[in-house]
C-alpha cells in the first residue's frame, strides 16, 4: 500500500519558495547573490504594533483563542472594511485565519466537491491552483496579455464560466504582475457576474494598502453591493503592515460560508495565534501613517526597476499600479545563448542561467501560467535593485 496521497501527484512545489531556497543555497556556498524572488516588504513591523504584542504577553493573552478569532480583532476587521471599502459586515461574518493562505485553502475546502470548477485569471499566484486541486476542485484559466495590463476582460470573463464555475478568484492589485482593477474595469467584471447568479467571488485584496500615484482601490462587493451576499472578500496584514511573520490573515462573507470555514479550522489549526492577534487589533485600529512611507518609498522603486529594465536589451516591462512586483517580458530573448553556450528555450531557462551568471534570483513567469515572463520583487532598497538590474542588462546584453 503507497504512504501517500494520490493528490499530491497533482500539485506541484511553489516556484517562489524553490527559486528562493535556491538563492540561500547559493548564498551560503558563499555566491554573491541578490535575491528578487520573495514576496516580502523589507520594512520593520511599527512600532505599535510590536508594543502591542508585548502588551498581550504581559496580559497574560497567551492561552487558546476562538476558532474564528477574538472578539476584539473580528471588532476591528469590521470596523475596517466599513471605513475603508465602505462595506457593512457583522462580527459573526468575520473570521480570522493563520495567513491568508489558510483563509483561501479553508473556503476552498468547505465548499469544493468534485467537478466544480474555480476560474482563476492568468498569470495568477502559484498556490490558487494548487489549493483548488488539493481540495478537490478544478482550476479553469481566464488567459490576460500585457496589452490590457494583464487584466481579465469581462469578454473572457463570460467565455470561461460555465454551470460547473462555483467560483471566481480576484486578486487585486496582483502577484504577479502588480496589475490592479480601477473602479470601472472592476465594474465591467462585476456586470459579467451578475448575469451568472450561482458563481461566487473570491477576491485576494491582501495588496490593498500598496497602490500608486492617483490609484483608487476597490474590492467587488464595494463596486457591486448586489454581490456582497456570494463574496468572500479576504486580506490581511501582512504586506501594508509588514507583518509577514505573524501570520494573520482574515475574510468577511456570508455567515454560512463563514460557519463552514471556521467548522474546517476547528478540526485543523483552530485559532491563530493569541498575541499575533492582539497586534493584528492594533495593526487595524492603530495610527496608518507608517502606508504614506511604504507606498512612497514601494512607488520610487517600482519606477527605477520599470525605468532600467525598459533600458534593457530585450525586455519589455509595463508600468503595474500596485503590489511590488514587475512582470516583464523576455519574449525577445527565447532561442538566444549565453556566453557560456547554453540556449535559453523557455523563461525558466532565462532566471536559472541569470541565477548562475549573474546571482540575480528572480521567478519564471510560466510557473504563475503566463510567460515568456519573469517576476521581480523591488521590495528591497534601491542601492540593491541598482545593482540586480544593472546585472540583468548586463546578461541580457551579453546574449546572443
Amino acid at each position: 500500500m503507497a504512504l501517500l496521497a494520490d493528490v499530491l501527484s497533482r500539485v506541484k512545489p511553489s516556484a517562489t519558495i524553490v527559486m528562493t531556497q535556491k538563492a540561500r543555497d547559493l548564498k551560503a556556498s558563499g555566491v554573491d547573490v541578490i535575491s528578487l524572488s520573495v514576496g516580502e516588504p523589507d520594512f520593520d513591523t511599527p512600532e505599535h504594533i510590536k508594543q502591542a504584542a508585548i502588551d498581550a504577553i504581559h496580559r497574560n493573552e497567551t492561552r487558546y483563542p476562538p476558532v474564528s478569532g477574538i472578539v476584539p480583532l473580528r471588532e476591528a476587521i469590521v470596523r475596517k472594511f466599513k471605513r475603508e471599502n465602505g462595506l457593512d459586515y457583522t462580527v459573526s461574518q468575520t473570521i480570522v485565519g493563520t495567513g491568508g493562505k489558510q483563509v483561501l485553502y479553508n473556503a476552498f475546502l468547505a465548499t469544493l466537491n468534485p467537478g466544480d470548477e474555480v476560474v482563476i485569471p492568468r498569470p495568477y499566484w502559484v498556490s490558487y491552483p494548487e489549493m483548488v486541486g488539493l481540495c478537490g476542485g478544478t482550476p479553469v484559466f481566464a488567459d490576460t496579455d500585457m496589452d490590457h495590463g494583464f487584466k481579465l476582460q469581462p469578454e473572457e470573463l463570460d467565455r470561461v464560466l460555465t454551470p460547473k464555475t462555483k467560483w471566481i478568484v480576484l486578486n487585486s492589485p496582483s502577484n504577479p504582475s502588480g496589475a490592479a482593477y480601477s473602479r470601472a474595469e472592476m465594474k465591467a467584471l462585476t456586470d459579467v457576474l451578475l448575469r451568472y447568479p450561482d458563481v461566487h467571488i473570491l477576491t485576494d485584496d491582501i495588496y490593498e494598502h500598496l497602490t500608486y500615484g492617483d490609484f483608487e482601490f476597490v474590492t467587488p462587493a464595494q463596486v457591486e453591493p448586489q454581490l456582497v451576499d456570494r463574496t468572500l472578500t479576504m486580506n490581511g496584514v501582512s504586506k501594508g503592515y509588514a507583518m509577514t511573520g505573524w501570520r494573520i490573515g482574515y475574510a468577511a462573507g456570508p455567515e454560512k460560508l463563514i460557519k463552514a470555514m471556521d467548522f474546517v479550522q476547528g478540526q485543523q489549526t483552530s485559532g491563530a495565534s493569541t498575541i499575533a492577534q492582539w497586534a493584528a487589533v492594533a495593526a487595524l485600529d492603530g495610527p496608518q501613517d507608517h502606508l504614506a512611507k511604504f507606498r512612497a518609498a514601494f512607488q520610487g522603486r517600482r519606477d527605477l526597476v520599470v525605468s532600467m529594465l525598459n533600458q534593457t536589451n530585450g525586455l519589455t516591462c509595463p508600468t503595474p499600479e500596485g503590489a511590488f512586483y514587475v512582470y516583464p517580458s523576455c519574449a525577445a530573448l527565447i532561442g538566444k545563448r549565453t556566453e557560456a553556450g547554453k540556449t535559453i528555450e523557455t523563461d525558466e531557462d532565462f532566471v536559472l542561467e541569470l541565477l548562475q551568471a549573474e546571482g540575480v534570483a528572480a521567478v519564471h513567469g510560466s510557473a504563475f501560467g503566463l510567460g515568456p515572463n519573469l517576476r521581480i520583487s523591488y521590495a528591497t532598497s534601491n542601492a540593491v535593485l541598482e545593482e540586480a538590474c544593472r546585472r540583468i542588462q548586463r546578461f541580457c546584453g551579453a546574449l546572443r
